[in-house]
């Protein structure tokens, strides 16, 4: 038994959960989205609540059906509030700036990097450093918040990069101070 999965997902006010056989289609006040089940799994929407079943008794749908329940429960979440990451530019000479619906940001190359976001994704640029990627579908605003990060990820001696605002890099040392052999065999610093 999947303790996720036997939990009834609560639809709140102003949401519209329909099911036609392994489609789930989730409406709200941001937009709407839709969501294929996987075999072995179904749901069924009984009063004001989802309910997430595991048909079969195979291995393979045991291991989806908590899965299956915490992505219908994402999807009701991001047509009412929506889901957003946060990023920072780190380092001397990088900024962002928005262009249109896209962004483009100085990352010491010898040129501009353009980044156009996938439909349902907004950014949002502030501060000339911070940047805001939301939209309604968590799986869609996390995956662009990583592409974007992976345009320069921080390096671990000074931390420049792209970090998100509530990642901790863990800064390396850098190269220690070379010794020698002084006048009377005593180690000094060359």
């Amino acid at each position: 038994m999947s303790k996720i999965g036997k939990k009834p997902i609560s639809i709140p006010e102003g949401v519209k959960v329909s099911v036609s056989g392994q489609t789930v289609k989730v409406k709200g006040p941001k937009g709407e989205l839709s969501r294929k089940l996987e075999q072995g799994i179904k749901a069924e929407v009984l009063g004001g609540e989802v309910v997430v079943k595991a048909v079969s008794a195979s291995k393979s749908a045991r291991q989806l059906w908590g899965l299956n329940r915490t992505l219908i429960k994402n999807m009701i979440e991001g047509v009412t509030g929506g889901f957003k990451k946060d990023l920072e530019l780190v380092g001397i000479g990088y900024r962002v700036e928005k262009k249109g619906e896209g962004i483009s940001l100085s990352l010491g190359f010898s040129h501009p990097v353009e980044f156009k976001p996938p439909e349902g994704v907004n950014l949002e640029v502030s501060d000339r450093t911070k940047i805001t990627v939301s939209g309604i579908d968590k799986q869609l605003v996390g995956q662009t918040a990583a592409q974007i990060r992976s345009l320069r990820p921080p390096e671990p001696y000074k931390g420049k990069g792209i970090k998100y605002a509530d990642e901790v890099i863990r800064k390396k040392p850098g190269k220690a101070g070379k010794v020698g052999v002084g006048a009377f065999g005593a180690p000094e610093k060359i």
